[in-house]
């Protein structure tokens, strides 16, 4: 019953408590363990114990065992090109030349596009100097690879190296027939001329005695390689040869690819063969054709050759190639950049021919303002005033100038603006050409399609200096219908008058000049009447005018003039009337606002009174004189806001100071602080005033 129960009962096994279940700070991944486990795998493993091979047997042994693992190696995984050619280098290192043939072609089975396969398995032909195989190998490898240039490198200079020469070339010119890059035909032409056969490599460099022979220069036509081979037939002393190349270089590129590099190195040749002319000639035509930006290099160039060998005019004309190039650059930047257009045409104008000036006007006045505002038109119209001058002053062609002027004309838009000096230098054109007809025809239309003053003034001058009355007086009332408000006009229109002696048409322009309801300078009309009238000693019309002006405005500077008119007539009374009229002017200039103008008509009375006065009417006119007081008033800023306080001065009339009882007032108050201010003073010091008193006895 014990053992039983003893037996039934099973033993538990103890498992460890774990007391801390957090996770550990440091995680050990799965990757780790298993590069762990591969470390110490190596470093358990004991080294391989060395074997020395005493026997055939034992040798033979070695080497199928080595051979089984490059199998099993090829056999895990074929396309390892680097197993397949440890296994034929071993085989190699053990003499063993057919067995690692055999290998390497059952490796270009698997991929025979692996270049390094190829390479290897000729270079091991090579070294065991089976050259029949080598180049047997190297003939497979640019049959089946012809774009890998190693192949055609390697194979060519194994030929070198063994002396066959005809062999190597051969190679070459199998290359050369799939056009490779540059440098394939540089080293054919270095391995001609490394044999001395120039004539060859000149065949490399152009095919004109074969043209079935790709040539560098047609496969490869970069500059470089036309600049090398005209070097080429430099160094040879084929000078003439080395010129056309130059030639057919610059007729292959044209004007649509120019390079500078190819010009310059045209130019450095011509330079050494002493043909300086040729050289001016090819900077030249270079310049004219390749952008400033292009053409750094050919400045400097030019530049350093004309100080070698140039004048003063050579460096001159090449400082205005470069103006030109950067005047070119600027408009085809801005084609409305018209201050470089005008800055580009004094330029050509200075040095060119008449036909590129003319060129490069066309070019200007090409581009119009896009939009038809008069202010985007200012110095737009100005390119047609230059284009016409230099026409007419400079290329002496009176047509084309007639041209110009013309479709000008005609381009600007009437109806918006127009430009008034146009029509005016049209005309002046025209009288200079004798054409006068041509000219009021000119004139005529401008005033039709669009009236200004600068045009009316500009054709009644034109008549004028003709003498031609009759037209002047009838363009004067055209003037005066487009225009009544003119009073400058007005004033023109009067003195021709009074000039040709009519002058009671005179009267009657001002007449109707004043009688006008709006004028733009009425000030200046008036004085031009009343000055008129003073010519004509009409003193009564004179007398006339005054009043009808004061009726109209009271201002001082009437006034004024008025009196010194009176003053002036010379008959008697002239100054009791020129007294009664400040008598007068001051009356009315009492309720005047304006203190200043009535303290400046005061100021021209008194110097009146000093003059031709008496003590006592200058003592009234002074009487009259305000005084200055400083006052204060409040300021206010534009937003309505209160800004302070300001200082100013005003003037108190003594007339206006005996109407206003506050003023009075004021006035008498002053005077007893005055009287307080002397007593206090008096008091405080008798001795003072007893010395004054009896000084003043005295």
């Amino acid at each position: 019953m014990a053992a039983s129960t003893a037996a039934g009962k099973q033993r538990i096994p103890k498992v460890a408590k774990v007391k801390n279940k957090a996770p550990a700070e440091v995680q050990i991944t799965a990757e780790q363990l298993l590069r762990e486990a591969k470390e110490r795998e190596l470093e358990l493993l004991p080294p391989p114990p060395q074997q020395k091979i005493t026997d055939e047997e034992e040798l033979n042994d070695y080497k199928l065992r080595k051979r089984k693992t490059f199998e099993d190696n090829i056999r895990k995984n074929r396309t390892v090109i680097s197993n397949w050619i440890k296994y034929a280098q071993w085989e190699e290192s053990l003499k063993e030349i057919q067995r690692a043939r055999s290998i390497y072609e059952r490796a270009l089975d698997v991929d025979y596009r692996n270049i390094t396969l190829w390479l290897k398995y000729a270079e091991m032909e090579m070294k065991n100097r089976q050259v029949n195989h080598a180049r047997n190998i190297w003939d497979r490898a640019i049959t089946t690879l012809p774009r890998v240039n190693q192949f055609w490198y390697k194979y060519t200079y194994m030929e070198e190296m063994l002396g066959n020469v005809a062999g190597a070339r051969q190679v070459f010119e199998r290359w050369m027939e799939w056009q490779p890059e540059e440098q394939a035909w540089h080293s054919y032409i270095n391995f001609e001329l490394r044999y001395k056969e120039v004539s060859k490599a000149w065949v490399l460099c152009w095919c004109l005695l074969f043209p079935s022979l790709p040539a560098l220069v047609l496969v490869h036509p970069a500059v470089k390689n036309w600049i090398k081979y005209a070097r080429f037939e430099e160094k040879h002393a084929y000078f003439a040869h080395a010129r056309k190349v130059y030639e057919r270089a610059v007729e292959f590129f044209g004007d649509e690819h120019m390079d500078e590099h190819l010009y310059v190195a045209f130019a450095k040749f011509e330079e050494n063969q002493k043909e300086f002319e040729r050289v001016r000639v090819i900077y030249k035509y270079a310049l004219d054709r390749i952008s400033k930006q292009e053409a750094q290099e050919l400045f400097k160039n030019y530049t350093i050759f004309e100080k070698k060998f140039g004048d003063r005019r050579g460096i001159e004309d090449i400082i205005v190639s470069k103006r030109r190039f950067q005047y070119e650059e600027e408009v085809k930047a801005n084609p409305h950049n018209y201050d470089a257009w005008f800055d580009y045409l004094r330029l050509v104008e200075s040095d060119a021919e008449a036909d590129t000036v003319r060129e490069v006007y066309e070019r200007a006045i090409a581009n119009v303002p896009p939009i038809q505002e008069k202010r985007h038109w200012k110095r737009y119209i100005y390119l047609w005033v230059n284009y016409a001058l230099y026409e007419e002053l400079e290329a002496k062609d009176p047509e084309r100038t007639r041209q110009v002027y013309q479709a000008s004309l005609e381009l600007i838009p009437h109806k918006k603006f127009t430009f008034a000096k146009m029509w005016l230098y049209y005309a002046q054109f025209e009288i200079r050409q004798k054409n006068l007809p041509f000219a009021r025809r000119a004139l005529g239309t401008s005033i039709g399609k669009c009236p200004k003053n600068k045009l009316f003034k500009g054709y009644i001058e034109l008549e004028l200096q003709l003498r031609e009355f009759d037209r002047c007086r009838k363009l004067y009332e055209k003037f005066l219908e487009f225009g009544p408000e003119n009073c400058t006009s007005w004033i023109k229109f009067a003195e021709l008058e009074t000039i040709l002696g009519d002058i009671e048409r005179a009267r009657a322009i001002y007449e109707l000049a004043i009688s006008q309801p709006r004028l733009d300078m009425p000030e200046v009309l008036w004085k031009s009447y009343i000055d008129f009238e003073i010519e004509q000693e009409e003193t009564e019309r004179t007398r006339n005018l005054y009043r009808q002006l004061l009726q109209r405005t009271q201002h001082v500077k009437v006034w004024i003039s008025f009196a010194q008119f009176e003053l002036s007539s010379g008959k008697e009374g002239s100054v009791a009337k020129c007294r009664q009229i400040y008598e007068e002017a001051n009356k009315t200039m009492r309720n005047c606002e304006e203190k200043e103008e009535r303290l400046m008509l005061l100021e021209s009375w008194r110097s009146f009174e000093d003059e031709f006065g008496t003590v006592s009417d200058k003592e009234r006119v002074d009487k009259l004189m305000p005084e200055k007081v400083k006052k204060r008033r409040k300021v206010q800023a534009d937003d309505g806001s209160d800004a302070g306080w300001e200082e100013y001065y005003d003037y108190i009339f003594p007339e206006d100071a005996a109407n206003q009882p506050n003023l009075k007032l004021l006035a008498m108050a002053k005077l007893w602080k005055k009287q307080q201010q002397e007593r206090e003073a008096a008091e405080q010091d008798p001795d003072k005033d007893i010395d004054e008193s009896e000084s003043s006895s005295f």
